[in-house]
Parts: structure tokens; C-alpha cells; sequence
């Protein structure tokens, strides 16, 4: 035990008194004690000139420790002489226990060599096992060992890459540091990369293949998904056709109509099912994931999985810009399904790798390709749609391009964009459309013979009347039947249709469900502009007799049923109840044309008219004989001459069409006879000459009630009205008080349709051989004084307004 280590130290305790030589005693005797270092205590005392000093305490010191080492050596001596005492009789001990264990020893060696002979034999028998024993181990490790890399070949060799790898994995992992064979060992280790990197390849190269074969598998996946929706569609359709005609049939009111919509169930073929959606089957379309979840799979187990996915991903966008090249060697027309079609399948594909292929691509990558597809195949409508000038072409590439966006939205694509690039060129298709039904009207105008048209068969006649509901009845009529129209009205009402069909195809399917207006719209402008236009056009230009404008104007009668049929047949393909659109019609859109066509009759009547009229040169203005009830010759040409007229325009012309031509006719008889008196031709005339004037407007009132029997009493007033201005210059003639004619109330109530300037001039050329007004031969004396006075007085009051 060191026991300077475990002396504590001794901390000198000096008064307040004590001088400086005691004091330095007291710190030297300390740190002798304490064991520490006394130079600078001699350095001290060198330095003040004074080594006595230290000398002496150190002496001092060395006094004061001799009696404490005398006290300690007394303690301790009388224990030593006990303990060497006790040694010497442990000696005595210490030789008899020596000869005790020799003789133990010789014992011990005699009794112990035959063991350990045996000893060292088990020992050798025990190596000898255990060298047997690791041999057998060894043995069984290189033989498991074998089997694997046999197995592993074996799996090479049959293309099962996987199992080929899991085997170069446990043996890897298993046995690379258990083999005892250094052979072996050198063999795997330069082997097993070799066999990785020959997986690697080969794996590589399917999928490369793949990336090939995909792209045209995804060409017919997109055109069989899309040839899907094409046929869901027309289903659609059919069913909507099915459903209006029982709406028209419920509108008949038809017994038979209440089953129609449950003639025939669905195929239950609805689309693309559910399970369809999920990648159709592969041995309906040839879709064969297979090499790609393998090689995917592979590069997992070799740890290359993000590269792998990084690798597919650059190809498939690769493939996907090379997908967006249009050939400007082939007609975009041509190739527009075939480049949809790629689109469609490449993205189909996407959706099944996206939900079947782990995380092999996210939606985020996903998304983005779509993007860029869309981005793109906007661009190249907006290109191919700009330079078309055909608006059939424009509409099948836009019902492709709507076929697409119901196939790839039901794989959860947005399809907006390419919907808003259809609805932004609808107005040029409309335009387009617009100027192809301009020249196929104009072509189908310019064929018209203006003959009635004539049917044989009752499929004509479906055909051109009940498919554009023409007929005024619904009797079938017998056969041969002529029409009261020619083949110009078919004609254009089948091109008016298509137009209708056209353009609700190009506004259905295109997101937008409430399209009637736009249809409407583009149809008005059709009507309005097109074909009220180019009948005008041929109103004005082609029409040069009483025949052909007859014709012309029942055509335009028989148009006015065929525009209600028009905005009935938009509204039922928009899907617009009929109540809605009846509810919205507007006036007749050919207004234009019709009165034309009226006019151009009533004028070309009037002529033939005028011809008759001239016969009124003939009239013996002062005729001394009575009027005959027979009238005046001209009145009886124009009378046989309007009785054909109306028993020939009643077979074709309605009969309200009929009353406006023929109520303008007489207007037209009547003006001329009033004009006839105010011709200078007719310098004076008498009583009897009006009366006789009196005679042939009644014969003309007569046929205005009687000539066209299916005219109603409001209609053959009307007529009659016509004449009025004649009847009443008349009857103010032969008036017994001509001067109520300044009286407002009997003015209004009798002569409203008279001008006083024409009474003037007429009344002033009213005479007779004895100057009497308004009398017969008969009238003598005062009565016919009043009368003239009366007569003049008008005469002068009237030009006093004048």
C-alpha cells in the first residue's frame, strides 16, 4: 500500500503573532510533510542571502521526526520477532508436507500414463471425426450448392428470368461465403454478375420488342374502343328515333304507339363495361402486358427499378411525339382516324399500366402526357380545321374527334380543350355548310321544269310528301297521284333536312346539351338567306308565264307546311319537346319569295287582264239606249277569263293564296275602270253609261261571291271589297244627293275608298244631250235642276279643298 498517497495534507496553522522565521519553519516543515517540492525554500534562502537558516529548520525538521521513527520501531520490532519465530516452525511443516506429495506424485504418474495414453487416442479419433464430420458438410454444401446453379440454368434456359435470379440470389446469399471450395468460389463470383447482366439484356430486348409491338396493338385498341363508343351511339340513336316516333304516334293520337318503345330490348352491351375498362381482354384485342410487368419485375429484383422506370417513361413519351407527326403526304382526312386512334390506344394502355403496374408511372407523369397530347391534337385541329373548305370533311373528322373524348373520358380523361376547339369552329362549318346547301338548292332550282310533280307508287309518295309531312290529309290518296307541287319542293326540303341533320350532328356530342337555338339559328339563316334568296332569284328571273308563277305559287304555299316541319324535325333531333318549339315559332321565313311569287302571278294576270280591258275603248260612253243585265263586252272576257283561271288554281293553289291573287286582280279591275274615266280617251259620258258601268261591277261582285265555291262569306267579302272604289264611284254617280259626299260620317260609312280629286274630274265629264245629272230619261223639271245644283256645288266645293 503506498501510503504517501494517502497521507493527507498538513495545513500549518500560524498566529497572527508569530515572526517570519517561525513562519518560514512552519511552511518548510509542511511541505516536507505534505511531500512536496522544498527548492524554492532553498532558491529563497540562497536569494535573501540567509542558507543558514534553511539549514537549520531543515535540521530542526529532521529532530523533530527522529523520535517519532524511535516510537514507531519500538511498536513494530517485538511484532517481527513473533512472526520470525512462527516461520521457523513453518519450516518443519513446509519439509514433511514436501515428502507427503512426492510420494502422492509417484502414485499419481504410476496410475495416470495408461489414461493418457488412451487419453491421446481418443483425442486423435475425436480430430479425426470432426475432419469427417466438416468433409460431409462440405460435401453437402457443394452438392446444395450445385443443385441451385443447376436449377438456375435450368431457369435460364426455359426463359424464366426470375427464378433464375432468385436463385442467384440465395446462392449469393447463402452460400458465396460458406463454400468451402476456392474453385467454386472464383466460379460464382465471376458468374453471378454474368448472369445478372445476360438477364439484363435479354430482358431489355423483350421490352424493347415491346415498346414495337405496343404501338401498333395500341392503333387497333384505340380504333376498336372508339368503333365501341361509335356503336353505343348509334344505339343511342336509334332508340331516340324510336322514342320520336312514338312521340309523333302519341301526337296522332295512335292506339298502336303504346308498345313502340318495347319492341326490342338492348343487347345490354352499354359501352365499355367495367371490366372492359380495366384493360379489354388480351385475347380480344392482343393487348399483352406481360413483357412489360416482367421486365419491370426483373429490374426490381436487380434494384434497377428507378431507372427501369425512367427508361420506359422517356420511350413511351418518345413514342407518343412520334404518334403526334401528321403526314403532309397524305390527306388529314385520310389519316385523321388513324392518328386519333394511336392517341386514344397509347393512353388506354397508359390507364391499365397506371392501375395495374404498381407504381411503374404516376399519375403526375401520366397527366402530363395527357396534357402535352392535348396541347397537341388542339394545335392540329386548329391547323387541319383552318384550311378545310369542305363542311363534310370538317364533320367527320369533328364526330371522330367526339367519338375520342366519350372514349378517353371514360378513362377519366379531361377532353374540355379538344370540345372548345370543336365549338370554336362551329360558325365556319355552318358557313361552310351553308354555301354547299346554296349551290345543291341553287342546282335543284335551276332543274325545275314548274310541273306538277307525278307519283306512281306509294313509296314515291312517302317518299316526297309524308317524309317531309306535306299532305293535307291523311288519307293515302290513289295512284297515279299528282301533286299540287313540282320536284323542285322535295328536292330542296331533302336538302334542307340533311342541313338540319348535319348540323345537329355537329352540335350533339360535343358537350353542349342545349343546342336548339344554335340549329335554329343556322336553319333561319338557311330559309332566310338561301333558300328564300334563290327563290327569289328565280321568281325574278325564269318565271315568264301565268303557268309557271301558278306553280311557283303553290310551291311557296306547300313550303310554308314544309318550314313547320323543318323546326319540328330540328327540335326532336335536339331532343327538344315539340310543345317548346311550337311555343317559340317564328313568322313564315320565305315571306320574301312568297309575295313574289304572288305578285309575280297577280302581275302576270293583271296583263292578261289588261289585254281584256282594252275592250273598254269600245264603250259607247253616250249611249242613248239602256244598259243590258249582260254587260259590257270587255267584262264578260275578264269574267270567262278569271272562271278558268280559278277552276285551274283550285286544284293547286290553297285557298287563301288564291283569295290575295285574286283580290288583288280585281283591285286591279277596278282601278282600271275608275282609271278609264279619268282617261282622256273618255272626254264625257252619261247616265247610261254608268249605269251600264253598274251592270258589270255587279257581274264582277257576282263572281267575287259565287266564282270560287270554297271560299267562306268572310273571304268572298273580301273579294267583293276589292272592288270597292268602282262600286262606290257608282253608286255616287247615280246618287239622288251626290253632295253627301262632303258630309264626314257618310263619306266614311259610303265612299271611303274614294279620292276627291277623281271625283272631280270625274263628275265634270258626267253629261248629257240635255245637260241633265243624275236622272233618267224620265226626269223632268226641278228635281233635275237640284240635282246638277247639287252636283256643281260638290264639283266647286271639292276644288276649293283641292
Amino acid at each position: 500500500m503506498n501510503t504517501s498517497k494517502m497521507r493527507r495534507k498538513v495545513v500549518p496553522a500560524v498566529e497572527n503573532g508569530d515572526s517570519a522565521d517561525k513562519l518560514d519553519q512552519v511552511l518548510l516543515s509542511a511541505a516536507i510533510c505534505n511531500g512536496e517540492d522544498v527548492g524554492p525554500f532553498v532558491r529563497k534562502g540562497f536569494a535573501s542571502g540567509k542558507p543558514e537558516t534553511v539549514l537549520l529548520h531543515l535540521r530542526h525538521f529532521a529532530r523533530s521526526k527522529e523520535s517519532e521513527i524511535e516510537d514507531v520501531c519500538r511498536a513494530h520490532y517485538e511484532d517481527f520477532i513473533t512472526a520470525v519465530d512462527d516461520l521457523r516452525s513453518l519450516l518443519s511443516d513446509v519439509d514433511s508436507l514436501k515428502s507427503s506429495l512426492s510420494n502422492s506424485n509417484s502414485q499419481l504418474q504410476s496410475v495416470a500414463v495408461p489414461l493418457l495414453t488412451t487419453l491421446d487416442s481418443f483425442v486423435e479419433a475425436r480430430n479425426k471425426c470432426k475432419n469427417i464430420t466438416l468433409a460431409i458438410q462440405s460435401l453437402r454444401t457443394c452438392v446444395q450448392l450445385v443443385e441451385l446453379c443447376s436449377r438456375a440454368n435450368r431457369h435460364l434456359s426455359e426463359n424464366n428470368f426470375y427464378m433464375a435470379l432468385k436463385c442467384v440470389d440465395s446462392i449469393e446469399r447463402e452460400f458465396m461465403n460458406k463454400t468451402p471450395s476456392t474453385t467454386l468460389r472464383r466460379m460464382l463470383e465471376k458468374q453471378i454478375p454474368a448472369i445478372r447482366l445476360h438477364i439484363e439484356r435479354r430482358i431489355a430486348k423483350e421490352f424493347g420488342d415491346w415498346l414495337v409491338e405496343i404501338r401498333v396493338v395500341s392503333r387497333n385498341l384505340g380504333q376498336l374502343a372508339i368503333g365501341q363508343a361509335s356503336a353505343s351511339r348509334q344505339r343511342e340513336e336509334e332508340l331516340r328515333i324510336k322514342q320520336r316516333q312514338a312521340e309523333e304516334q302519341s301526337r296522332l293520337s295512335l292506339r298502336d304507339c303504346v308498345y313502340a318503345l318495347e319492341e326490342e330490348d338492348d343487347d345490354g352491351f352499354n359501352g365499355i363495361s367495367d371490366d372492359g375498362k380495366d384493360g379489354y381482354s388480351n385475347g380480344m384485342l392482343g393487348v399483352d402486358l406481360t413483357p412489360l410487368y416482367r421486365a419491370y419485375h426483373i429490374n426490381q429484383t436487380l434494384g434497377l427499378e428507378d431507372g427501369f422506370k425512367k427508361y420506359y417513361f422517356e420511350n413511351r413519351k418518345l413514342q407518343l411525339t412520334s404518334d403526334f407527326q401528321v403526314s403532309s403526304m397524305t390527306p388529314f382526312l385520310e389519316s385523321h382516324q388513324t392518328f386519333f386512334a394511336q392517341i386514344a390506344g397509347f393512353f388506354i394502355v397508359e390507364d391499365r399500366v397506371l392501375r395495374t403496374g404498381g407504381k411503374l408511372v404516376s399519375k403526375m407523369e401520366v397527366e402530363n402526357l395527357w396534357d402535352t397530347a392535348m396541347s397537341k391534337m388542339c394545335s392540329v385541329l386548329e391547323d387541319q380545321f383552318s384550311r378545310m373548305q369542305t363542311a363534310n370533311h370538317l364533320l367527320l373528322i369533328k364526330d371522330y374527334v367526339s367519338l375520342l373524348s366519350v372514349t378517353l373520358r371514360r378513362y377519366g380523361y379531361p377532353v374540355e380543350a379538344l370540345l372548345d376547339v370543336l365549338s370554336k369552329h362551329r360558325d365556319k362549318y355552318h358557313e361552310l355548310l351553308l354555301s354547299d346547301c346554296r349551290k345543291q338548292i341553287t342546282e335543284a332550282l335551276a332543274a325545275d321544269k314548274f310541273e306538277q310533280m307525278y307519283m306512281k307508287k306509294e313509296y314515291e309518295y312517302s317518299m316526297n310528301v309524308l317524309s317531309f309531312q306535306l299532305q293535307t290529309s291523311n288519307i293515302m290518296p290513289a295512284f297515279p297521284y299528282v301533286a299540287p307541287f313540282s320536284c323542285t319542293v322535295p328536292d330542296c326540303c331533302r336538302i334542307v333536312r340533311s342541313f338540319i341533320e348535319d348540323s345537329v350532328s355537329f352540335m350533339s356530342h360535343g358537350g353542349q346539351l342545349d343546342f336548339y337555338d344554335v340549329v335554329k339559328k343556322y336553319l333561319d339563316r338557311l330559309l332566310t338567306e338561301v333558300l328564300d334568296g334563290a327563290l327569289l332569284k328565280l321568281i325574278n328571273t325564269s318565271i315568264s308565264g301565268v303557268t309557271q308563277a301558278m306553280q311557283m305559287a303553290a310551291n311557296m304555299a306547300v313550303f310554308e307546311r314544309a318550314c313547320d316541319f323543318f323546326f319540328r324535325h330540328a327540335a326532336q333531333l335536339s331532343g327538344i319537346p315539340l310543345r317548346m318549339a311550337e311555343r317559340g315559332r317564328r313568322l313564315f321565313p320565305l315571306t320574301k319569295a312568297r309575295d313574289a311569287a304572288e305578285e309575280m302571278l297577280s302581275g302576270l294576270l293583271k296583263q292578261k287582264v289588261d289585254g281584256f280591258l282594252l275592250l273598254i275603248e269600245n264603250v259607247n260612253w253616250m249611249t242613248d239606249d239602256p244598259p243590258l243585265q249582260s254587260g259590257n263586252e270587255y267584262v264578260n272576257e275578264v269574267i270567262i277569263f278569271l272562271e278558268t283561271l280559278t277552276s285551274t288554281a283550285m286544284q293547286i293553289l290553297p285557298v287563301q293564296v288564291l283569295k290575295r291573287v285574286l283580290q288583288d286582280v280585281l283591285c286591279h279591275i277596278s282601278e282600271m275602270i275608275v282609271g278609264a274615266l279619268l282617261g282622256e280617251s273618255v272626254k264625257r259620258f252619261n247616265v247610261n253609261a254608268v249605269m251600264a258601268l253598274d251592270v258589270d261591277i255587279h257581274l264582277l261582285e257576282s263572281f267575287a261571291e259565287n266564282g270560287a265555291p270554297l271560299l267562306s262569306e268572310a273571304d268572298a267579302s273580301q273579294l267583293k271589297a276589292a272592288l270597292a272604289e268602282s262600286r262606290q264611284l257608282v253608286n255616287l254617280l247615280l246618287s239622288n244627293h251626290p253632295e253627301n259626299f262632303l258630309n264626314p260620317v257618310i263619306r266614311e260609312r259610303s265612299y271611303n275608298a274614294l279620292d276627291y280629286r277623281k271625283v272631280v274630274t270625274i263628275s265634270e265629264k258626267m253629261k248629257d244631250q240635255t245637260d241633265r245629272f243624275f236622272g233618267s230619261f224620265s226626269t223632268r223639271g226641278a228635281k233635275q235642276n237640284t240635282k246638277k245644283k247639287s252636283l256643281d256645288a260638290l264639283i266647286k266645293r271639292l276644288k276649293d279643298v283641292n
